[in-house]
């Protein structure tokens, strides 16, 4: 089993609920960057994002669009990430998972930037802007790398896509709370748990509830209907407020320890 699969299995028999932090690699740097990863993991984060910055992302909103702007000029690329990825798992265990453009792995080439992922210590991917319709390319050479890959639903989703969604993930099912991008509304466990339950229902893989989750109020009511939460924006927001790279990974750290506490007294 991938690491992603053994931690969520580790979680289910110890009746918790998994967390999993969105960090834009590169922001400010290579270097924090590594630091604000093992700061979260140590807080208590189960899995990390990390996302790969894009010129034109697809779901992202003014938070992390800003956050990979600061990273492509700190000269955060592929490679670079590659190298930080490398560099974490000399110090950290912890599922990685790639958020990532499809321009982006179609440009390093497919099969290779899979094997490339890897070989440096990612577990999974994340396609935000390939449906499941079109993503016959990316699977087979994710799958073959040994990569789970995780693909997202919405309120939106027609019960067939959704079936679709749930067939092709692996590791688990991301789940998007709201519909619009990220940071751009707060979710409410009341107005998704019916989805999500319904997620549930069709996926072999856990279901992970992300966007829109911005307190650990918010993660704790979500965490007693998904088998875990994602946090994004809110993570982003707290490393850009910063007053300098050693506060900021600090300011993480107790963000996502508060977190932790407020899923584990559910």
């Amino acid at each position: 089993m991938s690491r992603i699969t053994d931690t969520m299995e580790r979680l289910r028999k110890e009746r918790k609920s998994a967390l999993a932090i969105f960090l834009t690699g590169g922001d400010p740097s290579i270097s924090a960057s590594k630091n604000l990863i093992l700061a979260a993991a140590k807080a208590g984060a189960d899995i990390i994002e990390i996302g790969i910055p894009f010129s034109d992302p697809l779901a992202d909103g003014p938070v992390i669009q800003r956050s990979f702007l600061r990273a492509i000029k700190a000269g955060a690329n592929v490679s670079a990430i590659l190298k930080l990825v490398e560099s974490v798992r000399k110090e950290s265990d912890i599922p990685l998972v790639f958020m990532v453009a499809s321009t982006l792995v179609i440009n390093h080439g497919v099969e290779k930037f899979m094997k490339d992922s890897a070989k440096a210590g990612v577990d999974g991917i994340i396609l935000p802007d390939a449906p499941p319709e079109e993503a016959g390319e990316f699977v087979p050479a994710a799958h073959s790398a040994g990569l789970d890959t995780i693909f997202l639903a919405a309120p939106t989703s027609t019960p067939q896509r959704l079936k679709t969604v749930a067939r092709l993930s692996t590791g688990f099912l991301y789940y998007i709370n709201v519909s619009g991008v990220t940071g751009d509304k707060s979710a409410s466990a009341a107005d998704v748990g019916a989805q999500i339950r319904k997620a549930k229902k069709v996926a072999k893989a856990p279901v992970m509830a992300g966007f829109g989750v911005k307190t650990p109020e918010q993660a704790k009511a979500l965490s007693k209907v998904a088998d875990g939460v994602i946090i994004g924006s809110a993570a982003v927001d707290i490393v850009a407020s910063a007053k300098n790279k050693s506060a900021a990974a600090g300011a993480l750290g107790s963000f996502v320890g508060s977190v932790r506490k407020a899923m584990d007294s559910r």
